[in-house]
């Protein structure tokens, strides 16, 4: 299928890929009611320059109806050590829902999207970060939770479970660190689409050329060396009391077009196209310091309520995203942090956090059918491919009126 290698698009050929058998470190502790685990994704092996795009089918995760407050995660190698990212980029990392069959093996499931906007499995994750994991807050603040493994919602033979999707890319040894990081088709070699469709002509990168096990150009004589990776991911939570108030998960994408389609097709992707690239500003913006590219797109909020957090996600030379209001109300904007260092967490040049937004309870409301508009905006001091403008917003249903 020709999408099937685009991170945020959960299709059926997900089903296709082969189940790992996984082992799991777990550690799990109490506070005040709040549960922790932490755990390993499979493991995946990279070379300098080698692409890993593995999507891993019922990963460890709390099971249970319970009320998600945290989700985190950060690349790591056999001895626990934090992997910087000029070494290897974290591309994203998506974690979503699904209901299977109570067998074993997943040979029938249905996936169970948020409330977002997008057609399809588009964009329907539940959590979803890149190279500022580490550094950005997901924490759900009380007395709000992400309602899961309610058993009322769960689908009679179907058990929940969860799907992690870990895109990586080693950029050690790489001619260009940033166009690798950014999946330039010219240093991939690259011109198919994973499922063997001809690139189109003017599509020079993006997700499209780094696909799983593609090889990105390596220095010459550079020696290349392999590794075991893992993704460590934390979750937190809490279990279901009726004192939670249940928050909904909203992704918007800059690029959405707001077309749909008929189409059942879960790839349908008419309206959401995911990623875009920036061009390079001219001489004379350039000399004035007005090299920015600002995109924006409207759409219709089909539920309304109470905004409780706000973030954005964006790659290599953002400078920040902000979702407005119908009445051009700031409802939340969202600020990349870039790095000065060496160690993980702090890498020179690189997003490593984005800033987000709690409001005050029942600060921001959204109405039912409002018109948001949504703005990214990149530095235009040089191109810039494969570029992402999401924005995530948990919102709470307002309190029924008597």
């Amino acid at each position: 299928m020709k999408y099937s290698s685009q991170w945020w698009i959960l299709s059926s050929a997900i089903l296709l890929l082969t189940i790992s058998v996984h082992a799991s470190r777990t550690l799990l502790r109490k506070e005040n009611e709040v549960k922790t685990a932490v755990f390993l994704s499979p493991a995946f092996v990279l070379g300098s320059g080698s692409v890993s795009n593995k999507v891993y089918l019922n990963v460890d995760f709390p099971r249970g109806h319970i009320a998600l407050k945290d989700f985190n995660g950060e690349v790591i190698d056999e001895a626990g050590n934090p992997i910087p990212l000029y070494e290897t980029y974290l591309h994203h990392w998506v974690l979503a829902r699904y209901y299977s069959n109570s067998s074993a093996v997943d040979t029938n499931i249905t996936f169970a999207r948020n409330a977002g906007v997008c057609q399809g499995n588009v964009l329907g994750q539940y959590y979803g970060l890149g190279s500022e994991t580490r550094r950005t807050s997901t924490h759900v603040p009380d007395p709000y939770g992400v309602e899961v493994g309610n058993p009322a919602e769960i689908p009679n033979g179907y058990v929940e479970r969860w799907l992690l999707n870990v895109h990586a890319i080693d950029t050690r040894g790489v001619v260009d660190r940033m166009g690798c990081a950014e999946c330039r088709c010219n240093l991939y070699n690259v011109t198919k689409d994973e499922s063997g469709s001809p690139l189109r002509k003017d599509y020079i990168g993006g997700l499209d050329c780094c696909y799983d096990q593609t090889q990105c150009r390596l220095r010459e004589s550079f020696e290349n060396v392999k590794r075991k990776l893992y993704l460590r991911y934390t979750v937190k939570w809490v279990d279901w009391h009726d004192s939670i108030v249940p928050v909904k998960i909203y992704i918007f994408d800059v690029t959405d077009s707001g077309k749909r389609t008929n189409s059942t097709s879960e790839n349908a992707r008419l309206g959401c196209k995911i990623e875009y690239d920036v061009e390079p500003c001219g001489a004379a913006d350039m000399g004035k310091g007005h090299c920015v590219d600002s995109k924006k797109m409207s759409i219709v909020m089909p539920r309304g309520g109470d905004v409780i957090y706000g973030v954005a996600h964006q790659h290599w030379g953002g400078v920040g995203s902000t979702l407005h209001g119908q009445d051009g109300r700031v409802i939340c904007s969202s600020i990349p942090i870039y790095g000065n260092g060496k160690e993980a967490g702090n890498e020179d040049g690189y997003i490593v956090g984005m800033s987000t937004c709690y409001p005050k309870p029942g600060s921001v409301k959204i109405s039912d059918g409002e018109v948001l508009t949504l703005k990214s905006n990149y530095s235009s001091s040089q191109i810039h491919t494969g570029v992402m403008g999401l924005f995530y917003i948990l919102v709470a249903d307002l309190p029924l009126k008597n």
